[in-house]
């Protein structure tokens, strides 16, 4: 017998967006784990904002000095780690607008610490190397080779140093009086491998996933499970050798962030600044280009169809994103970067979908069959949300330059056997996209599991993820090349059955990604249709009957609906089943926090509408009080708003609490029972901004992963 919970003597309170408690600025229990088993290694990634000031420096460099003095989970040593790290930029850093105060205190005092980027050139007229400094705005300071040796990446892009600079002047106008007294790059020299993997034993897998997405700098709350591994993905080309990465989506969300400000191992260039020369070998003085020293290589603003492109690059780029190697005249040089392509769309996926592919934005000489084929995953950027300010972390990460030493280390290992004694490719997989799903999987095991302690489960979901973004690709290129043959994609379980994989565009968008391709009719001519192909798995999508159409025609079964999909909403979902009822049962004990009472007010909504004005339906809603007695207080509130504003529509809900406490369910007097793996609360959070058409639609949120069953009672 369920207790009915009174909402007749609920005292008014202060009106909140939301019931969820905030942490106070006080550490959480993972944060407080975090720093049991990495101390000296992790750092409260907001510190970074509270001393960047107007300082035009990398992440990475700030973290570097966080690191030295403020790596602790203790205020006062943060704090003061906090003072001394301002301090040194204030003293040492130069601002471009200042540089001519730092030279005047180099000459005054003769030697002066500066923190600046370092370039280095070989002037072969007088057989020494020159470094220029970026913002001291100096040249033509001589180097020893045996510095130059030690740190290559000088030569090539320039490198952010702790430098010593001394100043001599002398009568001789050939030579510079500035002098470099000592060079520290600033990253990190060495770490304990081993200790990192015992640590990493320390953490369940969702605590891990959350520790490299705090080290990111963004808050894992923000992010649904398929959100994070998004995000992960864009790690994998500094883990993993010789990885072809490309992400295309809409702007703000991210996507060259990680290139430009995790790691001292990756450069990121504009897509149009890019030689041969530059990139892989200048055939004048046979020095070798970027990718023979930098671990990324990641091309900014890469898409743009009526950009100008170097037909020879895009060749030479064809073999060595293949190759892993590159030819100079007669020579044929090796090279083990990374390259990394991101850019922006300006149309939505169903429209790319329709009208052209989703490489429709690229140059046309990168629109190529041969080059796309190259790369080894797709990250769909319109599934990731553009960065808000809320979704900054304010807990605990990875210093940068030591969790970039450790991803670089593991360069070295492969992993992408982990998932051959669980699962079998699909045998029509050709070898490019074994190739493609095996660095992936690689790059993912190393990420996630170091230690080599995965579930088949856990190996199950990498193995989905890479296949699937492999996928995204091959089937564009399909639309592309005509004479290319389709692939299956999937895998066979050892001891159990084939299971398909999908993209999540594919489920959402049926009809236009199986769009057919090109044929050849009799009268010579390629036509195309849009009548849809059947897909290797069923859409995910609950259809709406028909007008007029009877009950016992819906849907029966279970439905499964991925991370991030678009296009669900309860109209679809649920009301098909819940027209023509005149009492539901509802079993939800998560209706506590704000966004939670919206999805009920909607789904309220949605009801009222759909019967007549002059009808009236009951809705038993069974639900659990919240334990904290203020959050309680808070949830009675909200509830008796509800049911008052319900009354008003025609709809009475009586609200009791649920005996089961766990289980979420719908129950119609029409012989419906819906059993719901998340009740109502399947739609990710967002910032809620009347500006957001989510905010208006549900159909335009995305969902977090979540599976409904329609069961018929009566039959």
């Amino acid at each position: 017998m369920s207790e009915n919970i009174d909402l007749t003597e609920v005292a008014p309170v202060e009106e909140t967006d939301s019931t969820e408690p905030s942490k106070g600025g006080q550490p959480s229990g993972l944060d407080r784990k975090i720093n049991e088993h990495f101390a000296g290694a992790v750092v409260r990634k907001d510190l970074v904002k509270a001393v960047k000031g107007n300082a035009i420096v990398p992440s990475y460099v700030l973290e570097y000095l966080l690191g030295q003095y403020a790596a602790s989970d203790d205020e006062a040593t943060i704090q003061a780690g906090i003072d001394k790290v301002r301090d040194i930029l204030a003293q040492h850093y130069v601002h471009r607008n200042e540089s001519e105060l730092a030279k005047s205190k180099i000459k005054e005092r003769g030697r002066y610490r500066i923190i600046d980027k370092v370039s280095v050139t070989l002037n072969e007229k007088d057989d020494v190397y020159n470094a220029s400094f970026a913002n001291l705005g100096i040249s033509s300071v001589i180097v020893d080779s045996t510095t130059v040796n030690a740190h290559q990446k000088l030569l090539v892009g320039g490198v952010w140093c702790l430098c010593d600079v001394e100043y001599f002047h002398t009568e001789d106008n050939r030579v510079s009086p500035w002098i470099l007294g000592s060079l520290k790059p600033i990253q990190m020299s060495n770490f304990d491998y081993d200790g990192y993997l015992d640590a990493r034993a320390k953490f369940t897998t969702d605590e891990w996933i959350d520790l490299l997405i705090q080290s990111i700098g963004y808050d894992p709350e923000k992010f649904g499970r398929r959100g994070k591994l998004l995000q992960l993905v864009r790690l994998i080309p500094f883990v993993e050798r010789n990885y072809n990465l490309v992400e295309l989506g809409p702007k703000g969300t991210g996507k060259s962030h990680i290139y430009s400000e995790f790691s001292p191992h990756g450069m990121l260039i504009s897509g149009g600044e890019v030689t041969v020369p530059k990139l892989f070998v200048n055939n004048a003085n046979g020095r070798l280009g970027l990718v023979g020293y930098w671990d990324v290589v990641a091309f900014d603003e890469f898409a743009g169809k009526k950009k100008r492109t170097d037909k020879a690059l895009v060749d030479i780029m064809k073999n060595y994103m293949a190759n892993k190697s590159f030819s100079r005249g007669v020579e044929t040089l090796g090279a083990e970067a990374s390259m990394v392509f991101v850019g922006n769309t300006s149309h939505t996926v169903p429209y790319m979908l329709k009208h052209s592919d989703l490489f429709d934005e690229l140059p046309e000489s990168y629109h190529d069959p041969a080059y796309l084929d190259r790369l080894h995953f797709y990250i769909p950027g319109w599934e990731v949300d553009t960065i808000r300010s809320e979704m900054f972390s304010t807990g605990y990460g990875f210093v940068v330059d030591y969790i970039a030493e450790v991803l670089k280390s593991m360069r070295n290992l492969d992993y992408s056997d982990r998932y051959h004694k669980h699962f079998t490719l699909g045998s029509d997989i050709s070898t490019r996209d074994r190739d493609a799903i095996h660095k992936t999987v690689s790059g993912l095991m190393k990420l996630l599991y170091p230690h080599d302690q995965a579930t088949t489960a856990e190996v199950e979901e990498v193995l989905r993820f890479a296949i699937e973004g492999r996928k995204r690709v091959k089937d564009q290129i399909l639309r592309i090349d005509a004479t290319m043959a389709a692939v299956n994609f999937g895998y066979d379980s050892v001891g159990g059955g084939w299971s398909a994989v999908t993209t999540l565009e594919e489920d959402e968008y049926p009809t236009y990604y199986h769009r057919r391709r090109p044929t050849a009719p009799t009268g010579g001519s390629s036509t195309e249709s849009d009548e849809p192909m059947v897909s290797n798995a069923a859409s995910s999508s609950v259809p709406a009957p028909a007008a007029g159409s009877l009950q016992s025609e819906l849907f029966r079964g279970q439905r499964d609906f991925l991370d991030n999909q678009r296009g669900v909403s309860y109209e679809t979902l649920l009301m098909p089943y819940l027209r023509d009822a005149t009492e539901i049962e509802l079993h939800d004990p998560y209706i506590r926090m704000g966004h939670q009472g919206r999805n009920l007010v909607e789904l309220l909504a949605l009801i009222a509408a759909a019967k007549d004005p002059a009808d009236e339906v009951t809705v038993n809603l069974f639900t659990v009080l919240d334990q904290g007695p203020e959050y309680q207080t808070k949830q009675l509130h909200m509830l008796n708003d509800i049911v008052q504003g319900a009354a008003q529509q025609g709809i009475k809900v009586n609200v009791a609490k649920d005996p089961g406490g766990h289980d979420r369910w719908i129950r119609t007097d029409t012989g419906w029972r819906i059993n719901l793996g998340r009740g109502l609360d399947i739609f990710q959070k967002s910032d809620g901004s009347w500006f957001d058409f989510g905010t208006s639609r549900q159909e335009f949120r995305q969902v977090r992963a979540f599976g409904v069953t329609y069961i018929r009672e009566d039959s």
